[in-house]
């Protein structure tokens, strides 16, 4: 039996539908009408829209000294300019010190961010131009060669051709087996609510959701990034672990005996973001219970050598 079309058998004021809908809008009315007393009180006081608000005066005046970086960090950490403990604002911060740019490392979180993601800098004010507009992450490349424009460039080298297989395996594999470790560890969940949880909320079952809700983020990026000879809507640790071991075994390779990757002069793109995972793994007093990758890290000394060489010259 083909199934009716309502829309052409109803007419005006007479169909049994309108009635109803007719009905039920009328008892919503009066479900959410505001009682006579109450409705004069909004009636004499009408509704006023004030102006945004300005900038917090922090961050005013951070803006007009230097260029700020809003990142993953503590209030202590971010004074003492120490490193962020996410990889993701890591990264940037680190690559910012490579190419010798002032700034200075503000406390945020992603709800802070024109992203939705951290980091995002503001860049410092200027007297004639005003207040810069914000550099979210994926622009924080072409920003900083815009400041470098006067300076010498050094090799791009994006143009190796073997730049993006060897970035994968910082930003796919390794990254992989960090969210492994990190969020779905049940040992390392006092350290993930250390970081994550307990800053944003003291309310136990908000903490609660938020848990469920970054378990729940990193699972799906780790099942979104399996290859394909894995089963479908699966983690294998086993698998994330040893792909990891092998990506750390190319990397350390590719390094050799060299200070930097890919023959540079000094740290680049890439230095940075294996230093992004390097520094928080092998970081003693980071608050693993469980520490897989770093391990795995120790046994690969150029790499060590790398991280400690980084953090000696700009943190």
């Amino acid at each position: 039996m083909a199934m009716t079309n309502d829309d052409s058998e109803q007419f005006p004021g007479t169909t049994k539908q309108q009635d109803a809908r007719t009905s039920i809008s009328a008892i919503w009315d009066s479900l959410f009408r505001l009682p006579p007393p109450l409705k004069r009180i909004f009636d004499q006081t009408p509704l006023v829209t004030y102006p945004e608000n300005a900038a917090p005066l922090r961050s005013g005046k951070i803006e007009r000294r230097r260029n700020a970086l809003y990142i993953f960090t503590t209030d202590e950490a971010a004074y003492r300019g120490q490193p962020s403990f996410n990889p993701s604002c890591l990264k940037w911060q680190a690559f910012l010190r490579f190419e010798g740019l002032e700034f200075v490392t503000v406390p945020s979180s992603n709800h802070a961010s024109p992203s939705g993601s951290l980091p995002f800098l503001l860049p410092t004010s200027d007297a004639k131009k005003g207040r810069g507009a914000p550099v979210v992450g994926g622009k924080l490349k072409r920003w900083v060669a815009v400041q470098q424009k006067e300076k010498v460039k050094s090799k791009e080298v994006q143009e190796d051709v073997r730049y993006e297989a060897y970035a994968s395996l910082v930003d796919h594999v390794i990254r992989r087996a960090w969210l492994y470790q990190l969020y779905l560890d049940s040992a390392n969940y006092p350290l993930l609510h250390r970081l994550y949880i307990a800053p944003c909320s003291s309310n136990s079952f908000v903490q609660l959701a938020m848990a469920h809700q970054l378990h729940t983020s990193a699972s799906a990026e780790i099942i979104k990034s399996n290859s394909s000879s894995s089963p479908s809507n699966t983690i294998d640790e086993d698998e994330i672990f040893r792909g990891a071991e092998e990506a750390l075994a190319a990397l350390a390779e590719l390094l050799g005996d060299e200070q930097w990757f890919f023959d540079q002069d000094k740290p680049g793109l890439f230095d940075a973001g294996l230093y992004a995972y390097t520094e928080l793994l092998l970081d003693n007093d980071f608050g693993w219970a469980e520490n897989r990758l770093g391990g795995m890290l120790r046994s690969h000394a150029g790499i060590v050598k790398h991280r400690e060489t980084i953090r000696e010259m700009y943190f």
